[in-house]
C-alpha cells in the first residue's frame, strides 16, 4: 500500500491523479497542435502572433475539455471508499484506468490528424455525419491506412507514457471523507455547467486565417459544437428580413425573360417557363463525379500530371462551362443542387432532413414527359439517406444490390464498385428504358475518385491508393462509358452532362475559400450541343434548368436555378457554403452569413481562395443572400417545395419570335 506524504493534505492526495490527467491532455492537444501546424503548410504564415494566438487560446480550449473529460475520473475518486481506493486492487484499477484513458485520448489526436488531412479542419459536422455509418466509415479507414500498426504504436506509447508518470496515478488517502470529496465535485459540477453553457466554439474565430482559427479550437469540442448544430433553424440562427420582404426579392431574384408567375401569391415561386417550338425529348445521362475538382483538369493548370487526357479532350467537343462553382463541400449537397436546384440549408441536407418527400425535382419535368428517372449508385445507397430520398422524389433508385451474384465486377472497396462496373449497371438501365420504348433520365453518382483511391489493376500507370491514380481512372472510366454508349442505338439522342458533385478539398485560408467550390460541366451530345465555352459564373443549381432550356423544355417550375442562356448578364450568382456557413458568390463579392447573425462579405481570389473585407459592405448583395436562404429555408421547413398536383399541367410553347424583316 503506498504510503501517504504527510506535507499533503488526504483531500488533495485523493484528487491529485486529476492533475496527471490534465497535464497529460495539455501535453497531448499541444502536440496535437504541432503536427497540424506543419501539415498546415503554407496556410499559416511564419508569424509568431497566429502561433501564439494558435496555442495561447487552443490551451484555453483544451483546459475546458479537459473539465468535461475528467468527470468519469472525478467519480471514481469521489464515490470509491478509502480502504477499497488505496488497497493494492485500488492501486491497478488507478493504472489500468489511467492507461484505457491516455489511450483513448491519444486514439482521437490521432484520429484528427487524419480528419485534418482529410477535410483541413478539426472535426466538425462531417464527423458527426460520419458517426451513422460505421461500416463505411470504418472500412474506409481501414483500406486507406495501417490501422492495426497504428493501434499497436499507440498502445505501446500508452504503456511507456503510463510507466513513466506512475507517480502520478498512485492512489493516495491519508483520511478524507465523504462529505469533503462532495465539496469538490459540487464545485467541479458548477464550474462544468458554467463552461458549458458559457463558452461557445466561436469564440476562437477571431483572426483572418481559418486554419489559425482551427488551430486555436479542440477537436472534441467542436465535435460536440457540432452535434448540437446538426439542425439549425435559419429563422433562429442567421439574419433575417421581413418574410413578405424576403419572398419579394427572391421573387424578382429567380424571374427571367422566359419566365411567368402563375400566381399573385407573394410567396408563391412557381413560375412558368416558355420556350418556343417543339420540346426535344433527348436521353440525358447527368454523372456527376465524386470530387472532380476544376483543378485536375490541365485546362486549370493542374500540377498532378496529365491525368485527365479524356476530360481535356472532351472539352472542344463540348459545350464546356468554366466557371461553376458548388453548393457545398459534401456529396449530399451536390445531389440536393442537381435534383431539387435549391441554395443549401444550414445544418442536414435535404437530402438526409426529415419530411423531405414528394419534394418538386428535376426527375418530376422529365416523368411528366413519359421518361424513366433513375437514380444510378455503385455502393449502397442507404449511405447518406440516398436511395431513399431519390426513390420518394420521382427517381427509381439503383445500387449496389442491383449488380446480379454472377455479374462481372472489376474492383470494389468499401464505397462500392468501380466507376466502370458501375457505368455497366447504368446501361443496363438504359438499355430497359429504350427496349420499352421511353426515352430515360439518369442521374449517375460516382465513387472511385473517394479514399481509399483504390482501382482496377492495369487501367492507369498512376500508383494504385493515390488520388491521382482515382481521378486518372475516373478519366479512363468516362472515356469507357462513352465509348461503350456510342454503340447503342440511343446515343446520338443522348445529351451526357458531366459534373462535379463538390471539390477534392474544402481546406483553406478564409471562411468559404472559393477556389475549393470550382467544378467543371460538361454538356456533351454530339449531335445536338453544338461545342462552345461558356465562362459565365454559374451555380450548380443552374444545372438543370439550363439542360432543360436546351431541350426546350416548356413546364412548370420552383427551382432557384436559372437557364444561364436566359439570365441576363450581369445577374449571375452562386451559393458556396459549408454546413453553417452560408456563402452567396455575385460577381467578384462573396457574402457569407454565420449563426448568431453574423456576417462576413468578402472579395475572394479566385486563384487560392484568399479573402480581403469588402468595403464598404454591398448592403444589396446582403441582403439577397439573406433573402435566398431565408425563403428556401422557410419553404422546406413548411412542407411548401413539395410537388403539387397542378405542377405538371401542360404549358404551351412561347410564340416564335417574329421574323425580322429587310427592305
Amino acid at each position: 500500500m503506498p504510503t501517504a506524504n504527510p506535507s499533503t493534505s488526504p483531500l488533495r492526495q485523493r484528487f491529485r491523479p486529476l492533475w496527471w490527467l490534465a497535464i497529460s491532455y495539455v501535453l497531448i492537444g499541444a502536440l496535437t497542435r504541432i503536427v497540424l501546424l506543419y501539415m498546415s503548410g503554407n496556410g499559416v504564415p511564419h508569424n509568431p502572433l497566429y502561433w501564439g494566438y494558435a496555442f495561447g487560446v487552443g490551451l484555453g480550449y483544451d483546459l475546458i475539455v479537459f473539465v468535461f473529460l475528467a468527470w468519469l475520473l472525478l467519480l471514481y475518486l469521489w464515490l470509491v471508499p478509502q480502504r477499497l481506493y488505496v488497497s493494492r486492487a485500488g492501486q491497478w484499477a488507478m493504472y489500468v484506468g489511467g492507461a484505457v484513458m491516455l489511450f483513448g485520448l491519444l486514439f482521437v489526436a490521432a484520429s484528427e490528424l487524419v480528419f485534418w488531412a482529410e477535410f483541413g479542419t478539426r472535426f466538425n459536422f462531417i464527423a458527426v455525419d460520419y458517426l451513422v455509418y460505421t461500416t463505411e466509415v470504418i472500412g474506409n479507414i481501414r483500406e486507406s491506412y495501417p490501422l492495426g500498426t497504428w493501434i499497436s504504436l499507440l498502445a505501446i506509447a500508452t504503456l511507456v507514457v503510463v510507466w513513466l508518470s506512475r507517480s502520478g496515478l498512485q492512489a493516495r488517502d491519508s483520511g478524507t471523507r465523504f462529505a469533503q470529496r462532495s465539496k469538490v465535485v459540487l464545485v467541479w459540477l458548477v464550474v462544468t455547467v458554467v463552461l458549458a453553457v458559457g463558452v461557445k466554439g466561436t469564440f476562437k474565430d477571431r483572426t483572418d486565417n481559418t486554419y489559425v482559427n482551427e488551430l486555436s479550437g479542440n477537436g472534441v469540442f467542436e465535435f460536440f459544437a457540432a452535434f448540437r448544430s446538426s439542425h439549425l433553424d435559419y429563422s433562429r440562427f442567421y439574419r433575417t428580413l421581413p418574410d413578405d420582404e424576403a419572398f419579394k426579392r427572391v421573387r424578382e431574384l429567380v424571374k427571367t425573360p422566359e419566365a411567368t408567375y402563375v400566381s399573385s401569391d407573394p410567396h408563391d415561386l412557381t413560375r412558368e417557363i416558355r420556350h418556343a417550338g417543339p420540346e426535344k425529348h433527348l436521353n440525358v445521362v447527368l454523372i456527376s463525379v465524386e470530387s472532380l475538382s476544376a483543378d485536375f483538369l490541365s485546362e486549370f493548370s493542374n500540377k498532378r500530371g496529365n491525368i485527365t487526357p479524356n476530360l481535356d479532350a472532351l472539352i472542344d467537343q463540348s459545350m464546356f462551362f468554366d466557371n461553376l462553382y458548388a453548393n457545398g463541400t459534401r456529396t449530399v449537397r451536390g445531389l440536393e443542387a442537381l435534383s431539387l436546384s435549391v441554395p443549401p440549408t444550414p445544418g442536414d441536407s435535404i437530402v438526409k432532413a426529415h419530411n423531405n418527400e414528394n419534394l418538386f425535382s428535376a426527375a418530376n419535368v422529365f416523368n411528366d414527359r413519359g421518361y424513366q428517372s433513375d437514380f444510378v449508385y455503385g455502393g449502397y445507397g442507404y449511405f447518406d439517406n440516398m436511395n431513399y430520398f431519390f426513390a420518394h422524389n420521382g427517381y427509381r433508385a439503383v445500387d449496389r444490390n442491383d449488380i446480379g451474384k454472377g455479374e462481372t465486377i472489376h474492383h470494389e472497396n468499401v464505397w462500392g464498385v468501380a466507376d466502370e462496373d458501375l457505368y455497366t449497371l447504368a446501361l443496363k438501365q438504359m438499355d430497359e428504358a429504350q427496349a420499352q420504348g421511353k426515352p430515360f433520365f439518369l442521374h449517375i453518382m460516382t465513387t472511385s475518385n473517394h479514399r481509399p483511391f483504390t482501382v482496377p489493376a492495369n487501367r492507369v500507370p498512376q500508383k494504385n491508393g493515390t488520388r491521382e491514380a482515382a481521378v486518372a481512372y475516373t478519366d479512363w472510366s468516362i472515356a469507357d462509358f462513352i465509348k461503350r454508349a456510342r454503340a447503342k442505338p440511343y446515343f446520338d439522342d443522348t445529351v451526357f452532362v458531366i459534373t462535379a458533385d463538390h471539390c477534392a478539398s474544402s481546406a483553406g485560408r478564409s471562411s468559404v475559400p472559393i477556389n475549393r467550390y470550382h467544378i467543371p460541366l460538361w454538356i456533351y451530345s454530339p449531335k445536338h450541343i453544338q461545342p462552345q465555352r461558356v465562362s459565365r459564373q454559374m451555380a450548380q443549381v443552374d444545372i438543370i434548368p439550363t439542360v432543360m432550356g436546351l431541350l426546350n423544355f416548356s413546364y412548370r417550375s420552383r427551382f432557384f436555378g436559372a437557364d444561364i442562356f436566359q439570365l441576363e448578364p450581369g445577374r449571375e450568382r452562386a451559393f458556396p457554403a459549408t454546413y453553417e456557413k452560408l456563402g452567396y458568390l455575385h460577381g467578384d463579392v462573396l457574402t457569407v452569413l454565420e449563426p448568431q447573425r453574423k456576417l462576413e462579405q468578402v472579395k475572394p481570389n479566385f486563384d487560392n481562395g484568399d479573402a480581403v473585407p469588402n468595403t464598404p459592405v454591398d448592403q444589396g448583395q446582403v441582403d439577397d443572400a439573406t433573402a435566398y436562404y431565408q425563403v428556401a429555408a422557410s419553404l422546406f421547413k413548411h412542407g411548401q417545395l413539395v410537388k403539387r398536383p397542378d405542377d405538371n399541367t401542360p404549358v404551351q410553347p412561347a410564340a416564335p419570335a417574329p421574323a425580322s424583316s429587310t427592305h
